[in-house]
């Protein structure tokens, strides 16, 4: 809410407007705006509701509903409607979010229990990009990623593309504690049979060999989102989920803007 800050991040090359636009494009269909620093702006509603209208009109154009979004104003620094409800902006009625049925609150912590948990598409096959490979001592090769969709557990047969390796998983681990099975959204390490840290890298997916295992392709049709596009060429290296990869952009069929 600072004088010069809100401006800063709402203009055309600010991280207000980036992350709202990143978080649209990777899915993120919920969010919350917390107006942050009113006590430098002397808990102004004038300047609240002035803020509200800006973000309003920009994330509409996004693709949010703003009748969904809370706003909330909050100060970090000294906790005013975080937790408990500040007595420093009278003016302030509460947050309003348009659901199937209506919900209200005051605070940032009352906004974010809002939040409809996300459905975890545990239907679909096995894909867990590789953040990493380790080689630890008495357990063997243990690879860490972030499971995307399907589930993994012990005793699974998997595959790794594009590398083409199939092995056993003989555990599953999230925080040093062992799982009976890994869901989406979770960062999970496990411990594989017979498997080198030199065969699979950094990159590599794996999915469950017995359904639709992950394949190696030269190409594939994707929507690319360029953020403030430059006048010259798009780079020739891109990262791919984890992986860093050359490519070479073929064609665009179509193409839309959004700002």
């Amino acid at each position: 809410a600072g004088t010069g800050e809100f401006e800063a991040g709402i203009s055309k090359d600010g991280q207000t407007r980036e992350h709202a636009l990143l978080a649209y494009t990777l899915g993120v269909r919920q969010l919350i705006v917390a107006i942050n620093k009113m006590d430098t702006a002397k808990w102004s509603g004038d300047r609240y509701n002035e803020i509200i209208k800006e973000t309003s009109n920009f994330i509409k154009k996004v693709g949010y509903n703003p009748k969904t979004v809370p706003f909330v104003p909050i100060s970090g620094f000294n906790g005013d409607n975080m937790i408990d409800e500040s007595t420093n902006c009278p003016w302030y009625k509460g947050w309003e979010k348009e659901t199937k049925t209506k919900t209200t609150g005051k605070t940032l912590l009352e906004a974010i229990d809002a939040i409809d948990p996300p459905s975890r598409p545990t239907d679909k096959p096995l894909r867990l990009p590789l953040q990493d490979v380790y080689k630890i001592g008495g357990i063997g090769t243990v690879p860490v990623g972030r499971v995307e969709t399907g589930i993994i557990k012990a005793g699974m047969v998997v595959t790794f593309a594009p590398a083409n390796v199939t092995t056993e998983v003989k555990s599953v681990e999230m925080h040093h504690e062992q799982l009976t099975e890994g869901l989406p959204g979770d960062n999970v390490g496990f411990n594989v049979k017979n498997v080198s840290v030199k065969e699979i890298r950094r990159g590599n997916v794996a999915g469950d060999s017995k359904s639709d295992p992950p394949k190696g392709a030269d190409s594939f049709n994707a929507q690319v989102i360029v953020l403030n596009h430059p006048a010259r060429s798009v780079p020739d290296t891109h990262q791919c989920s984890i992986a860093t990869l050359p490519i070479l952009l073929a064609s665009s069929p179509r193409s839309w803007r959004r700002s």
